[in-house]
């Protein structure tokens, strides 16, 4: 397939209750947050394994990073994973993730340095958390004392509705000869959909997608709106840390959609995905976000 000509931005907001979206390891594995604000606070890179992870193991796809333990379970190093391929070119050509993300590595004959044309900004809760300790027994014994349970203890938040922004850049595919493709970038929104949906561990079991946007822009316009995830409000009646549901609000659009029809003509097409417990507004008006987005060429994601 042919490398993409056409520039986008991405807006992805997902919803996490009872769990952890991301911990800090040098914080005692607490989610992030902000102290200033009180804000939710969850890494591009959480978001990317979310993504390797679906695209290696729902759609079999090639993934240079990715957790791969031998048959002692270590670890699986970057020099060992590099035996794999014959060069960097054969990395580039193999691995969606690397088209996608870009990589850095510095082996004889393998070396590499490309920024990925695709890129995503932290993500961000939009409303104060509640930050909640849970401590509880198990019944296993530790080795020190054999008559009761071992204590377990965790952080979670019981809310948080976390808004992700990023860009598909076109130019830096073209100029550093990554052949990323409009299948490889449908993959990538699949992934990180269905990934989310699909995170079931203990810690990560709870998480919702809730809206996808990719906003595509014609071909040779270098101008792009930016900070998608700063245009819109989730409001509610309650405080911020009582918040404990996405029908506890309400996703007001109306800064997001001034901006979409402020750049309406470089605007090739617009896909979407929101889910059906998600209420949005513009203007004071509730109604399906197709209908408030009738100006444009609007698309359905397929998955």
């Amino acid at each position: 397939m042919e490398q993409i000509k056409n520039r986008s931005e991405i807006l992805f907001l997902y919803d996490v209750k009872d769990a952890n979206p991301n911990g800090d390891p040098v914080d005692e594995n607490k989610p992030r947050i902000d102290e200033e604000t009180g804000v939710n606070i969850v890494t591009d890179v959480r978001l990317k394994r979310t993504i390797r992870d679906y695209l290696y193991y729902y759609k079999g796809k090639d993934v240079f990073i990715i957790e791969i333990r031998d048959d002692n379970g270590n670890l699986t190093t970057k020099e060992k994973r590099l035996e794999d391929f014959k060069d960097s070119k054969d990395i580039l050509e193999k691995c969606i993730d690397v088209r996608l993300f870009g990589a850095t590595t510095a082996v004889k004959g393998k070396t590499m340095t490309l920024t990925g044309p695709v890129q995503f900004k932290f993500g961000r809760s939009l409303h104060r958390v509640d930050l909640t300790y849970i401590k509880g027994t198990s019944v296993m014994p530790s080795a020190q004392d054999k008559k009761q349970g071992t204590f377990t203890e965790k952080y979670i938040l019981p809310y948080s509705l976390i808004a992700f922004y990023g860009i598909v850049n076109e130019n830096a595919a073209r100029t550093q000869g990554i052949n990323l493709t409009e299948e490889d970038v449908e993959l990538m929104l699949e992934a990180a959909w269905l990934g989310t949906l699909n995170l079931a561990s203990t810690s990560k079991f709870g998480h919702m997608p809730r809206l996808l946007l990719q906003v595509i822009y014609r071909e040779g316009t270098n101008t792009f709106i930016g900070e998608l995830d700063r245009r819109l409000k989730f409001v509610s009646e309650k405080n911020d840390e009582a918040i404990r549901d996405i029908t506890d609000g309400v996703l007001v659009i109306d800064d997001l959609l001034a901006a979409l029809k402020q750049h309406k003509d470089e605007i090739v097409k617009i896909k979407f995905k929101v889910d059906d417990r998600v209420t949005v507004q513009a203007n004071g008006k509730v109604a399906p976000l197709s209908e408030l987005l009738t100006e444009f060429n609007l698309e359905p994601f397929a998955f």
